[in-house]
This record gives C-alpha cells, structure tokens and sequence, in this order.
C-alpha cells in the first residue's frame, strides 16, 4: 500500500475519530487515503486555526487526541495559535502537515519552510516522515506522547512524496501503562503533614479535571470536609453544591476565597499547572507550608517550594491519602473560616440574580441565567476577553469539564469553534459559547462550518463595541484607556446570512427564557447582548477593598 494508507491505518489503530482542518496540494495523497476509511470522520474547516480549538476541544473532553490537519506554508502557521493553546492548557492533539517533495527541501522554494522547527515551541515533539516504513512507530510515539501526562500537541509532518511511496508495514497494536504511584514513605510524610495541620485548603487545578482524579478527590474531600479551591480550568472537580466547595481563584487582585487561603496552615496543591495561578498571588510571603501532587513534579518557583512532593497518578495518591484517613479516627480540623467565606461568595453570586436593568445587562446577570438554563452535564465555553473575569469569578459547575476556560496561553477566538467540537462530543448536551465581539469575529467564518454540521449549539455573544478586557485592565493601570473600540455588524442580518436562528437581547427580564428558547432550537442560535461593562470597574474596586482576613 501507500505510506499515506499506511498512516491512515495506524491512526484508525489509535482509535482516531475525528481529524479537522483545510486540505492542501501537499497532503492530496493522505486525504485521497483518509476518504477511504470508514473509522475517522475528516470535517472541513474554513479556517486552520479553527480546525486545531476543534481538536483541543475534543481532547480536553475525551482525553483522547484528534488530529487538526493544515498543508505546509500558510496552512500550516495558521494552525499554530490553536496549537499552542492546547499544549499549554495540556490537552492531547495531533498535528498533521503537509510538505513540499524531499527532493526539494534542501533549497529556496515554494512555501517551504521548517515547519518542525517552527511548531517546536508549542509542542511536547514533532518530526518529519523520511521513510513510509517508520510510519507505524512514529504514530504509535506520537499518540503515546499527546495522551501521556501531561498532555499535549504532537507534531506529524508528511512531504507529498514520502506520502505515496509504497509500504508493506503494518500498523502496531497500542498497548497502555498505568502511571506509577510515589511509594509509602512518601505518601506517609505528606500524610504526616496533613495530620499535623489545624487549617488545610486544596488548591485544585487542570489535573483534577481527569475522570478518575475528580472522583477521587470527592471522595477525600468527604471524609475530611476540607475546602477546595478550584482554578479557572479545574471547575467541577467538585460539585458546586458541596460545603467544601470554595469556588474558584484565578483574578489578578484579592478576592474572597483568597482570604481563606490566607487563613490555611497548609496548602494541598493538587493538579496544579503554576501558570493557572501564580503563587506570588496567594503565597506572597513564601511561608505556606505546601505539599505538591500531581502528575509530574511541580515548576521551580520562589513563592512554590513544597515540603513534600507526590509525584504519579494523581486519583491512585488521592485514595492513598483517603485510606490514612480512615484509619486515623482522631483526625480533626477547624474549618469553620472556610464555611465563612463559602457563605460570603455564595451571597455575593446571587446579589444579582433577580436584577432588571434594560438597555443592558450586567455581566453578574448574565452568567446567573445562563447557569439556571444549563443542567449539571451541559458545557459552557469561555472564550477570552473581559467576559472571561466574570465567567471564572461567577459561573460554577457540578461536574468536571463542564466549563471550558483556555487560561493558559488564552487565545481569542476558541469558543465558537470549541463548541461545534463539543456539540460533536456529546450531541445530547446544551452547548453554550460566551464570548466577546472581539472574540466572536476572529472566526466567525466557522459560523459556516457549524451550519453545515447542523451543530446544536448557542453562542451568547456579549457587544461593548470594544476590546473591553484591555481598557479594563489599562484604566485599572493608568486612570485611562487609549482607543479600543471597533463597529459591529448587524447581528440579525448576520446570522440570517449563515443561517442561524438569532435573538437580541437588552432587557435581563427575558434573558433566562431567551436563552433557554435558543438552546432548544434545532441548528446553531445567536445570542446578542449589549453588556453593561460599567460593572467591570466596580469590580476591581471591590477586589482592592477585600484585603482584610476572616
């Protein structure tokens, strides 16, 4: 056979669903062999970088890597921003490129350049086929990689006439490891420290949102009723509902469940990728006592030195600790200021709740009603921009993965296509896209693509007529803001044009049952709301004034 039915092989061998992206002269061979299978669906792309938030995606919600597929040159550097969003935020991916003949590559010519070396940074490896034959181990490394934790994006690149040469290699048969726990005498000294703690807080981040991690987690949290903080990407690795649910950090300035962070003598981080949160932000006087647990060892930082580091299958670690509890009957712990500032947060969310503003409506408003119409399973993706502070800071989730923030290298444009992913994922849950106006018109050609699929899903979209998260950010810095405002198309008409079903929205009275009309609508729906950004300013003046302890 060819190599390219070769590689088609090796990636159905992998269990490979779904490969998105913009074919390209380069890559004709494998998309002639990717026709032929019965096992990959290939879903046409109307722009590259929309391709690869499609399969971040469906790699952040199955665990599993899609590929997301451009042609060299151009093709191939629009993949790059979605790319390295999902290697930073650590879900699995494969990228697929095309490349000019081998005979050609040594020299000046078309669209040539080193893809490899250019995707280097933003991938955990990458390589280029030399040889069809190499093609069952490449891929079989390549899988192995994006799943192997902490996930991430490999890189495949084909040249055109390595992808039709002929082969009589065969695919390899995955073969799965469990990941290796830390042994007893480790586990015993974090235990120790843990048994010696009066005020403990779980500082729960992107690990815990694995299946297992999560259910294990819950698990330890009820035996020992010790609060959890999530970050921006660990919601819903406890139930929103639960005592011990301290809500999510992740802001730049101060905020409630800081101050019991503050409050705690020890510090369990659990899953914790350092750029969620910098530790400056709740260890500014380098004195709390940390134990470290997760996947791999914890980043070298000043303000993050652990006592104590478990490094290995974070759910395995967890019910390790659970098991020492259970044997430790006179365990105690005074958490009586965590339950405080559960109930301050819990107040100030639902401060707005019955709010009735026309004209606009506030951010606090906005995320209370989409909360009531999204049952606990449904998904709701961020997209990044001022909306984003709002999203992070008042929606919370019942279950993991149910909220989907990019936060580590936070590109714009991710949440319209990331939901015709999920929408693909589970075709059976409501699928809601918050984003900006910025946001939302970085790819709005995928409006196309989700009309195309059918996809059922809602983008709420919230109209400033500006880059609101800059001049957020430089009024707080310099009392002003320089011109960061931009017009907006008629939204109607606008997706009218692509054939969605569309609402405009200025009353917060009928928001709720708007929203919960356009998720039930068949096909994709927009939702437009003029947003009151006024509140964004009173905001950080309530963060400025939240620095005294319980």
């Amino acid at each position: 056979m060819k190599a390219a039915d070769l590689f088609v092989k090796c990636l159905e061998e992998e269990g490979i669903e779904y490969i998105f992206g913009v074919p390209g002269e380069e890559n004709a061979e494998f998309m002639m062999s990717l026709s032929n299978s019965r096992k990959i669906q290939f879903v046409l792309t109307r722009h590259e970088q929309g391709a690869a938030f499609m399969a971040e995606v469906y790699g952040r919600l199955t665990g599993n890597p899609a590929g997301c597929l451009g042609t060299l040159g151009p093709g191939a550097s629009n993949l790059i921003t979605g790319v390295a969003d999902a290697n930073m935020d650590h879900a699995p991916m494969l990228v697929l490129t095309g490349q000019g003949s081998t005979e050609r590559l040594h020299k000046e010519s078309h669209q040539v350049m080193d893809v490899v070396g250019m995707f280097e940074p933003v991938t955990k490896w990458g390589i280029s086929i030399r040889n069809g034959d190499t093609i069952p181990e490449i891929v079989r490394k390549a899988v192995r990689l994006a799943r192997r934790e902490k996930p991430g994006a490999v890189h495949i690149e084909l040249p055109e006439d390595i992808a039709a040469q002929a082969t009589t290699e065969q695919p390899i048969v995955p073969r799965r490891f469990r990941q290796a726990v830390p042994g007893n005498d480790v586990i015993n000294q974090a235990f120790d420290l843990l048994k010696n703690a009066r005020r403990p807080i779980i500082l729960a981040g992107n690990g815990c949102i694995r299946k297992r991690a999560s259910q294990s987690l819950r698990t330890f949290c009820e035996l020992t009723g010790i609060g959890v903080i999530s970050t921006f990407m660990a919601k819903g690795c406890v139930d929103m509902d639960k005592d011990y649910c301290l809500y999510t950090v992740g802001l730049g300035a101060k905020d409630f469940p800081n101050l019991a962070m503050d409050d705690a003598d020890l510090v369990i981080a659990l899953g914790f990728d350092m750029v969620e949160y910098q530790p400056q932000l709740w260890n500014p006087q380098r004195d709390k006592r940390i134990i470290h647990a997760d996947f791999q060892p914890g980043e070298i930082d000043r303000y993050f030195h652990p006592e104590v580091e478990l490094v290995g299958d974070l759910g395995s670690m967890l019910d390790q600790l659970s098991q020492r509890v259970k044997e430790t009957p006179e365990l105690s712990f005074d958490l009586t200021k965590q339950q405080e500032v559960r109930h301050l947060i819990s107040n100030d969310l639902e401060a707005y709740s019955e709010d009735e503003t026309q004209g606009s409506i506030r951010p606090q408003k906005a995320i209370w009603d989409a909360r009531a119409v999204m049952g606990p399973e449904d998904i709701l993706l961020s997209d990044v921009g001022a909306h984003k502070m709002w999203v992070a800071r008042h929606y919370h989730c019942h279950e993991p993965n149910t909220c989907l923030i990019p936060n580590g290298y936070c590109s714009m444009g991710f949440a319209l296509p990331g939901a015709i992913a999920a929408n693909l994922v589970y075709p059976n849950r409501r699928i809601l896209a918050v984003m900006g106006d910025g946001g939302f018109l970085m790819n709005i050609q995928e409006m196309e693509t989700a009309r195309r699929l059918d996809s059922n899903i809602t983008v709420l979209v919230w109209d400033d007529h500006g880059y609101g998260l800059i001049s957020w950010k430089q009024d707080n810095a310099y009392g002003r803001h320089t011109d960061l405002s931009f017009g907006n198309p008629d939204w109607q008409t606008l997706a009218k044009s692509f054939g969605w079903h569309a609402h405009i929205c200025d009353d917060s009275n009928k928001l709720k049952q708007i929203l919960s009309s356009a998720l039930n609508e068949e096909g994709p729906s927009l939702v437009v709301i003029p947003i009151d950004y006024r509140e964004n300013q009173l905001l950080s003046e309530k963060l400025g004034e939240i620095n005294q302890p319980i």
